[in-house]
């Protein structure tokens, strides 16, 4: 086929399936539907229909830290080891607490739970994760320090089927299912957060108080909104005090780090966590608190802790 006619064939399937008559027909569910669902579809250009289903429930994401350093510096014989260990006792962590798993891409593994209990499930596999991260991994592959990423929302998920049908060995690299909304974004962005530490900078003035009388001065960097109103710009870095006595302000940044979680959660799930347990020791004892991490896209709280399943100790 001619590279001219395959693109006019390709924008007339994209016509068809974003014209009026093509029909998208969403089923609610409260279970995890797996890629052999008969409810789910393909687009059909023929019959102009599609079909997917919407299930309202948490969904967690679980990867290894600091990956891109381990694949650099393993021999490739010790890097299968480590992966394979690390997916195993992931997936086996899902299954123990009634989760789906739905992807796995490099060392990130997505797990999706049936709606009824989907908080306790999803909080005790995350805890189970850390656990088996913490003190089975890290005891039994001793050149690297394991830890994991945690990540879990809940909301509302449109499920659909997406690629093409294909026959032969490389059908099953066409097809999949896709997890469209909030809560699986969200949940991968809390994963890609959860047990780094973060190094940033913000805004300072670097201030010298002049006391002329006193013939003193006291150098010290403060953050730039304890002194911005007091501030006028200059045509250079330094900055004017109202107040004659004070002199020599400068702008300039302070460096902050910090280190969150291993387990990361949305407000929604830790409030559906603690209603559902509400004598649990981790909601008891705090164990899980808020947490100040800033969201892409997302803008309620955080809550995270590093909790752990007290049998996995006795290993």
């Amino acid at each position: 086929m001619a590279l001219i006619d395959f693109l006019r064939e390709l924008d007339e399937e994209v016509q068809a399936v974003n014209s009026s008559s093509f029909e998208v027909e969403i089923i609610e569910t409260n279970f995890v539907p797996s890629l052999s669902d008969t409810s789910i579809t393909y687009d059909n250009l023929d019959t102009q229909k599609k079909k997917c289903k919407l299930l309202e429930s948490c969904v967690l994401y679980v990867d290894i830290r600091g990956s891109a350093k381990i694949s650099a510096v393993r021999r490739p014989k010790t890097l299968a080891k480590m992966y394979s260990s690390f997916v195993r006792t992931m997936l086996a962590c899902a299954r123990y607490y009634g989760g789906h798993v739905r992807n796995i891409i490099g060392d990130r593994v997505m797990v999706v739970f049936d709606k009824q209990d989907c908080f306790t499930k999803a909080v005790d596999t995350a805890v189970l994760m850390n656990s088996v991260c913490k003190h089975i991994l890290n005891n039994r592959i001793k050149s690297f320090e394991f830890s994991a990423g945690i990540g879990i929302d809940y909301g509302k998920m449109l499920i659909t089927k997406s690629g093409a049908i294909r026959q032969g060995d490389e059908k099953e690299f066409y097809r999949s299912l896709v997890w469209l909304g909030k809560p699986a974004n969200t949940a991968s962005r809390l994963t890609d957060l959860a047990n780094k530490t973060e190094n940033y900078s913000i805004p300072a003035i670097h201030q010298g108080n002049y006391y002329p009388y006193l013939r003193d001065w006291h150098w010290q960097s403060k953050p730039y909104e304890q002194f911005i109103n007091d501030l006028e710009e200059t045509s250079s870095r330094m900055l004017r005090h109202k107040d004659q006595h004070f002199h020599t302000f400068f702008k300039t940044t302070i460096s902050h780090s910090e280190s969150h979680s291993p387990i990361l959660m949305t407000k929604a799930v830790y409030d559906g966590y603690k209603s559902a347990n509400p004598n649990a020791d981790s909601i008891k004892n705090g164990w899980f608190s808020k947490k100040s991490i800033n969201v892409r896209d997302y803008s309620g709280d955080i809550y995270g802790g590093n909790v752990i399943k007290t049998a996995v100790e006795n290993i």
